[in-house]
């Protein structure tokens, strides 16, 4: 197997090129060498006399440097003598777009705009090459000033936001596209390293490797942000498929969908007529067939609402049992069980008619989390874990089930589920943590969801005739478990009213120094 290539990117220079190449020395002889050095961002600043000593050969960098054109129309004056090529012994000037192959076999793709909007036509004249090489599958490296609009989606802001100068959608089409293992930007002056993120959607696609976004700080800022990364890469060429696609287990979904190359169409009034490559499928990234934007695949249908009143669980359906609830936010609460396992076996429900997960809003969705959140807090201490499970398969309105569980049984509940799926011919696999459901699943699909204690997912979307309602309650009341086989079927286990009453105040008294809504 191949070494590793290590390799230096630096932030916006801005000219500082003593303090840059100072500092890239100390490193170079503390943890090289490293192969080379590369600037995203903007390279020259209004220092002249520093650019002087670099012109003069007085400063230098001590490994071979490349920096991409400027993006700001301030500095165009330093590259009017430039073409693309060397701009002294150790520092290369690549241009404004194209691809750099080392002698190492790394492939580093680099697209840089100058101050003004990119068009699609842009965009599709850098892809196309590189997307039709033979074998694609994707750049070791992409270089951007500019940062990709919605690459936080699924992770943490930057401290302080992102400017709307300094973000793009097509930069994130390019990402989209060319699937760099590295993406570094420039230009915001923060330093963000995001999750990494899948190139391939879970359960519809081959997996393939994930991208590694990474922005630097400018050189010698005051803010103490990171400014220079070292990091060691195998090509791309050289990795076998399964080295290649490993996914770690913090990898989250993609941050680009197919709605955001919809919208850059519009963005793009010059040519109504224009085309992008389709994301959606392996064999269309690979072959590079085209596709207009208004394919219907990327529309999800409208979810159909029914009459509040005809509802068990709707807070205002006069069937609801309110006797039973023991928390109400603005858009959910928590109920004690119908039939319940155990009695602080619970339910998260929408306050409203929403049938399963997929079709909640934002709000809702995040105060379902929240929920989700302060019970695993109030179960922890009580000593015990929780598994949440939902069915979304012959039901009407979504419910959460909420069942604890003592920590002894922790390292077995996943086996558990797994072998009983086995046993009953259920195609049950397990998702990556960080995975949310909406990513993966199209409204309207059933489907039936664990999540462990331990954050794993386990997911089942083929749902026969034959699928058990009460498959969920089964497993966690078999005997490895809860060992309560009795209590499998809710209808077997309903008790008085004045039993069910006694349960709701308790956990409600129980429960109230960690619901948020108090």
């Amino acid at each position: 197997m191949a070494q590793p290539v290590k390799i230096l990117v630096c932030g916006d220079v801005e000219g500082k090129f003593t303090q840059l190449f100072n500092r890239v020395t100390t490193v170079h002889k503390k943890n090289g060498p490293f192969e080379m050095l590369i600037c995203v961002g903007e390279f020259f600043g209004r220092d002249f006399e520093e650019w002087q000593n670099v012109v003069d050969k007085k400063l230098q960098p001590p490994l071979p440097m490349y920096i991409l054109g400027p993006s700001k129309t301030e500095n165009e004056h330093y590259y009017q003598r430039l073409t693309d090529g060397d701009i002294s012994e150790n520092i290369t000037y690549l241009g404004s777009q194209g691809v750099l192959a080392t002698g190492s076999k790394l492939r580093i793709a680099y697209f840089v705009k100058q101050e003004g909007p990119s068009t699609a036509t842009d965009v599709e004249r850098f892809i196309t090459p590189i997307m039709n090489e033979t074998g694609f599958k994707g750049v070791d490296i992409l270089l951007t000033s500019k940062w990709p609009q919605g690459v936080t989606k699924f992770a943490g802001q930057p401290i302080g936001g992102i400017s709307p100068n300094f973000e793009s959608k097509f930069i994130s089409q390019i990402a989209l596209a060319l699937r760099p293992r590295y993406h570094f930007c420039g230009l915001e002056g923060a330093h963000y390293e995001r999750l990494p993120y899948r190139n391939h959607q879970i359960l519809a696609e081959k997996a393939v490797h994930v991208t590694r976004f990474i922005a630097l700080g400018k050189v010698g800022n005051d803010d103490k942000q990171k400014w220079l990364y070292a990091f060691g890469i195998q090509p791309m060429s050289t990795l076998d498929r399964s080295e290649l696609t490993k996914q770690p287990a913090d990898a989250t979904e993609c941050p680009y969908t197919l709605d955001l190359l919809n919208q850059i169409e519009k963005t793009d009034s010059s040519n109504s007529q224009q085309y992008f490559y389709d994301m959606s499928a392996p064999s269309q990234r690979n072959e590079g067939r085209k596709r207009p934007h208004n394919d219907s695949r990327s529309q999800r249908s409208a979810p159909k609402q029914m009459s509040q009143d005809k509802c068990w669980f709707c807070l205002a359906s006069p069937d609801v049992e309110k006797h039973l609830v023991v928390s109400i936010g603005d858009g959910v609460y928590v109920t004690i069980a119908k039939g319940f396992i155990v009695p602080d076996h619970v339910l998260i429900l929408p306050i409203g008619h929403f049938q399963s997960v997929l079709t909640l809003s934002k709000e809702t969705l995040e105060e379902l989390e929240k929920y989700k959140s302060a019970l695993v807090k109030y179960f922890k201490s009580k000593g015990k874990v929780v598994v949440f499970f939902e069915r979304n398969y012959k039901s009407q309105h979504l419910q959460i089930q909420v069942v604890p569980l003592p920590e002894k049984c922790d390292a077995y509940i996943k086996d558990t589920f797994l072998d009983s799926a086995e046993n009953q011919n259920i195609n049950l696999v397990e998702i990556p943590k960080h995975t949310e459901i909406q990513q993966v699943i199209n409204v309207g699909k059933p489907y039936f969801l664990v999540e462990l204690p331990s954050g794993d997912k386990l997911l089942c979307t083929t749902m026969g005739r034959e699928f058990p309602l009460q498959f969920g309650r089964e497993v966690l009341a078999s005997r490895g478990l809860l060992n309560k086989a009795e209590r499998a079927d809710w209808k077997a286990c309903q008790c008085s009213r004045e039993e069910e009453e006694m349960v709701a105040n308790r956990f409600r008294k129980q429960f109230e120094p960690f619901d948020f809504t108090v």
